[in-house]
C-alpha cells in the first residue's frame, strides 16, 4: 500500500494543474471576437449619381410666380453653380380639408397623379424635365407615400386604405393634423402605390425620387417599387431615413445624415466637440454597405423652416460647416437660397420668396466647392472616392483633420470648428508635403514638429 501514494500525489498534482489551466483558459483569457460582416447592397447606382449635388428647389417660394416656368429661366444659372441633381419638393394639389395656413402644406397630397395648379400644368412640368435634361440635370420628385390629405379620391374610393385607431376612425400620424395615415397592412395600397410612382417616371420620364419619411413604410414595399420603377427605366431613391438600415439593401441609392448634422449644430452651439463626428463616422461604418451613402447638409426645408437658417445654428461656422459636407464620404445638398446666403426662416404654408441678392458671395463660394467636388475623384460619393482617415494632431477635439486617399493620390483636410484660433501640430510625418488649397490656390506646407495656425472656423481643403 505504501508504494501507491506517490502515485496518488502525483496524479492528484497534475489533476489540479489541469483544473486551474481550463479555469484560466476559460475565465480570463478574453475571446476572440469575430468582426461583424459589413452589411451589403444589391443596389447598382447610377454613373451619374457617383460625383453628383443634390439641389432642392422649393417652387412655390423659388420666383415670385411660384411657377415650373418661372423656375425654368433659373436653369442656367444651377448649371453654372455646378449642381447635377434637382429635387423638388412635392408638385402634387394640396389638400383643402384641415389645410394648414392659407396655402398648406405640399407633403399633403390630395392627388398622387396630378400638378398643384399653383404651380402650373402637367405639361409645363414635362417641358421643365425635358428641358433640364436637355441641360444635364437629372430630376427627382419627392414622393410621400406615409399619408394622404383628407379629401383625396381615395377616402370615398378605398376608405380600406387607411390606419384606424381603436375607435374605427382614421388617424393622422403625429401632430400632422392635415393628414391622414395610409395602412401598409392593406395589400391594394401598395398596388396603388406603386401604380402612382411608375406613372410619373413613364409619363414625365422624371430620374428618380426622394422619399418622404421613408422608415415610416414597411421596407418590402420599397423593394418591390425599386424593381418595378427600373424596369421602366434605372431610377435613383433617396430615403429620407437614418434608422432603418434594411432600406439601403435592396430599395434605396442614398439616405440621410440626420445624426451627423446634428452633430454639426451642437459642435457650433459649444455642446459637442470634433470627437462626436468621428464617433458618429465609426459608428454608420458598420451600419450601412460601403456602396450606400448619406445625404450630409447644413439646411434644407425642415431645418430652414422649422429649427431656423444656417446662420441662426451654425453662425459663423456656416461655411467650414458646408466644406466639412462636400469632403466627407458622402452627398452634398444645397438647399435653395443657400447660394444666395438665404439669411431668412421661410414660411411653409404661405408664399414667401427667396432673397437672391448674396451680400455675403455664397454664390462663389458654392460653386467653387462643386467644382473641387466634380474635377478631384476622391471626393466623390460613397465608395468611388478616396479612403477616409483621421490624422492625427494635437487638437483633435477643435479640428477635425482627415485624408481622403486612394494609392498615391491624397487630399487633406483640415476644419477648425471652433470660433478661436488653433495652432495645430502633426503627431507624425503621415501629410508631409508641400500642398496646394483647392480653394484659395495657395501654397500650405505641413511637416511634423512645424505648427499651423488655422483662424476661427477655418478650412483648408489640400492637395
Amino acid at each position: 500500500m505504501k508504494t501507491m501514494y506517490p502515485f496518488l500525489i502525483t496524479s492528484g498534482v497534475i489533476l489540479l494543474i489541469a483544473i486551474i489551466v481550463v479555469m484560466l483558459t476559460s475565465c480570463e483569457t478574453p475571446q476572440k471576437q469575430v468582426e461583424k460582416p459589413k452589411p451589403l447592397s444589391e443596389v447598382i447606382t447610377l454613373e451619374w449619381a457617383q460625383k453628383a449635388v443634390i439641389y432642392e428647389v422649393n417652387t412655390r417660394q423659388f420666383t415670385p410666380e411660384g411657377t415650373f416656368n418661372a423656375f425654368a429661366e433659373h436653369l442656367p444659372r444651377l448649371k453654372e453653380l455646378g449642381v447635377d441633381i434637382l429635387w423638388f419638393m412635392p408638385i402634387h394639389p394640396i389638400g383643402e380639408k384641415e389645410r394648414k395656413g392659407t396655402l398648406g402644406s405640399y407633403y399633403s397630397i390630395q392627388d398622387y397623379k396630378a400638378v398643384n395648379p399653383e404651380f402650373g400644368t402637367f405639361d409645363d412640368f414635362k417641358n421643365l424635365v425635358a428641358k433640364a435634361h436637355e441641360m444635364g440635370f437629372y430630376v427627382l420628385l419627392d414622393w410621400v407615400a406615409n399619408h394622404t390629405a383628407w379629401d383625396h379620391h381615395w377616402m370615398d374610393e378605398h376608405p380600406d386604405f387607411y390606419a384606424l385607431d381603436e375607435n374605427g376612425e382614421m388617424i393622422a400620424p403625429f401632430d400632422w393634423t392635415d393628414v391622414a395615415q395610409l395602412d401598409y397592412k392593406n395589400p391594394a395600397v401598395h398596388d396603388a402605390m406603386i401604380d402612382a410612382l411608375k406613372f410619373w417616371v413613364s409619363e414625365a420620364n422624371i430620374d428618380g425620387y426622394r422619399c418622404d419619411v421613408a422608415g415610416m413604410v414597411p421596407t418590402p414595399f420599397w423593394e418591390r417599387a425599386r424593381i418595378e420603377l427600373d424596369a421602366i427605366k434605372p431610377v435613383f431613391m433617396l430615403a429620407e431615413d437614418e434608422g432603418q438600415a434594411d432600406l439601403m439593401h435592396k430599395a434605396f441609392d442614398a439616405n440621410y445624415g440626420w445624426e451627423q448634422h446634428h452633430i454639426m449644430n451642437n459642435i457650433a452651439k459649444g455642446e459637442y466637440d470634433v470627437n462626436s463626428l468621428w464617433t458618429y463616422f465609426e459608428k454608420v461604418d458598420t451600419i450601412f454597405p460601403a456602396s450606400a451613402y448619406r445625404m450630409y447638409f447644413t439646411s434644407n426645408h425642415d431645418e430652414n423652416s422649422w429649427n431656423g437658417t444656417v446662420f441662426e445654428r451654425m453662425g459663423d461656422g456656416a461655411r467650414a460647416f458646408a466644406v466639412l459636407t462636400y469632403t466627407i464620404p458622402g452627398f452634398p445638398l444645397i438647399y435653395n437660397g443657400q447660394e444666395a446666403g438665404l439669411s431668412h426662416r421661410l414660411e411653409f404654408f404661405e408664399k414667401d420668396e427667396i432673397d437672391w441678392s448674396d451680400p455675403q458671395g455664397f454664390g462663389p463660394f458654392y460653386t467653387k466647392l462643386n467644382q473641387i467636388k466634380k474635377e478631384n475623384k476622391l471626393l466623390w460619393n460613397a465608395d468611388q472616392g478616396g479612403d477616409f482617415n483621421k490624422i492625427e494632431i494635437d487638437k483633435a477635439s477643435e479640428v477635425f483633420a482627415f485624408t481622403r486617399t486612394d494609392g498615391n493620390e491624397k487630399i487633406v483636410v483640415l476644419i477648425n470648428l471652433t470660433g478661436e484660433l488653433q495652432s495645430i501640430n502633426f503627431a507624425d510625418g503621415s501629410v508631409d508635403g508641400d500642398y496646394n488649397c483647392l480653394l484659395s490656390g495657395e501654397s500650405v506646407s505641413l511637416k511634423q514638429g512645424l505648427s499651423l495656425e488655422m483662424d476661427a472656423w477655418g478650412y483648408l481643403v489640400l492637395k
